[in-house]
């Protein structure tokens, strides 16, 4: 089966700082994938790449088999996109913005004003029509940058920190979406620094670490090639912090006597 998604020595410099170095990704069609790392890592540079946003300085990107500098605008009809900042019209209703972006992906105005009102409902938005976007809380921009990017059923969604700012009960809700697109065989590419959420969605895994990546494969896979000292299984947390050089217990390594805050002593 094609891959959803397969980069080839994916490479980003901006000057002399290399954000990204020689990134070989391949997510399966179907997956679930989280792609985690630290503040800085250069998660978010390579879903801007990834997702036709920000040109790589060498190496290839393939989406659906296809190379993402072919056929461009067919392939991102195909893509659903929620980026960290959302960049919402917010002089918009929320159902005047989830038409346009309809039109926009191609959609006649029939099935964009059904899929519209659908989504209006399964996000609990239904009842805010007459409140401009701007005027929303930040969970309530979530789910309707989530409605935006999956209201032409995109058969790859990509996520920047979805759920980061978001309550109990709009991340309830953007959960099962999540998993009702999976079920219906799409693939989602996640990232997040909330690693419970990551363990409990996602069933594959990449971890990049000063723009390389440094581990990719089943939560199960990861885990096998970390060495636990303990009978319970290693949390998604313990191997994270395992790779990416912190201490088995969660804890972060000790830092120096000279950087400690004195007064915190």
């Amino acid at each position: 089966m094609t891959p959803a998604i397969e980069t080839t020595s994916l490479t980003r410099r901006f000057g002399d700082f290399t954000a990204v170095e020689n990134v070989n990704l391949t997510v399966e069609a179907g997956q679930f994938f989280g792609f985690l790392g630290p503040n800085g890592a250069g998660k978010s540079t390579t879903i801007k790449m990834l997702t036709g946003l920000l040109a790589p300085t060498s190496g290839t990107i393939r989406i659906l088999g296809t190379d993402l500098t072919e056929n461009s605008a067919d392939l991102k009809r195909q893509i659903g996109v929620v980026p960290e900042g959302m960049a919402l019209f917010g002089r918009l209703t929320a159902s005047e913005y989830l038409r346009f972006v309809g039109r926009m992906y191609g959609l006649d105005q029939a099935t964009t004003e059904q899929r519209t009102e659908e989504l209006l409902e399964f996000m609990n938005l239904a009842g805010e029509d007459k409140k401009l976007v701007t005027d929303f809380s930040h969970g309530m921009q979530k789910k309707l940058a989530l409605a935006a990017a999956v209201i032409h059923g995109p058969k790859v969604l990509f996520l920047d920190e979805p759920f980061e700012g978001v309550d109990a009960i709009a991340a309830g809700t953007l959960k099962q979406m999540l998993q009702r697109m999976i079920a219906r065989g799409a693939t989602i590419f996640l990232t997040s620094h909330v690693l419970e959420i990551v363990e409990r969605l996602c069933t594959h895994i990449g971890i990049i670490h000063r723009g390389r990546l440094v581990a990719q494969g089943s939560i199960e896979q990861l885990r096998a090639g970390v060495a636990s000292s303990g009978a319970a299984p290693l949390t998604l947390e313990q191997i994270f912090l395992e790779i990416v050089g912190a201490d088995r217990d969660g804890s972060l390594a000790a830092t120096p006597p000279e950087q400690e805050l004195s007064w915190l002593s």
